[in-house]
């Protein structure tokens, strides 16, 4: 008996360009605010997940009565996750309560959103101790992503 050999799928006969003949560039600022590379990955989501809504930004401010910046959040929801980029309060109002303020109005504005949860990633010197004190659990640490330092990926269900 002759031992046979495994098949494999064949490609589909369609025309695909040749490797040789397709060319990677920078995305032009027009390729940008077009959104036609989101707009085709959202659909091709949509098989896997159903609809949902185009991903939504939440940018908060902190100024104090002079106008001065004083600390903000930039975040957005996509798939009904609130995405935590960046939470900044300058040193000198640090432990005021203003961070807190922060977190608490991004998390409002994306349960009206349809939100369930919220996930971050901190540095081990930032402050992954107030995001834990605010109900954020650790659940995922790339140690030494900068030299010495831990990179903690942190959630929280913001289901109520």
């Amino acid at each position: 008996m002759t031992a046979q050999k495994p098949t494999s799928k064949a490609r589909p006969r369609y025309p695909f360009p040749k490797m040789e003949n397709i060319t990677i560039t920078a995305a032009t600022p027009e390729e940008l605010r077009s959104g036609e590379l989101g707009r085709k990955l959202r659909h091709y989501n949509y098989g896997f997940v159903g609809e949902y809504p185009e991903q939504q930004y939440i940018r908060l401010n902190a100024r104090d009565g002079n106008a001065r910046l004083l600390g903000g959040l930039r975040g957005f929801v996509f798939l009904y996750w609130l995405n935590i980029e960046v939470l900044f309060v300058e040193a000198d109002v640090r432990g005021l309560g203003l961070g807190s303020r922060l977190l608490a109005e991004a998390e409002r504005q994306a349960i009206e959103l349809g939100v369930t949860n919220a996930k971050l990633e901190t540095f081990e010197w930032q402050a992954p101790a107030f995001y834990q004190k605010h109900g954020y659990e650790e659940y995922a640490r790339v140690d030494g992503y900068a030299p010495g330092f831990y990179l903690a990926s942190m959630k929280k269900s913001l289901a109520r």
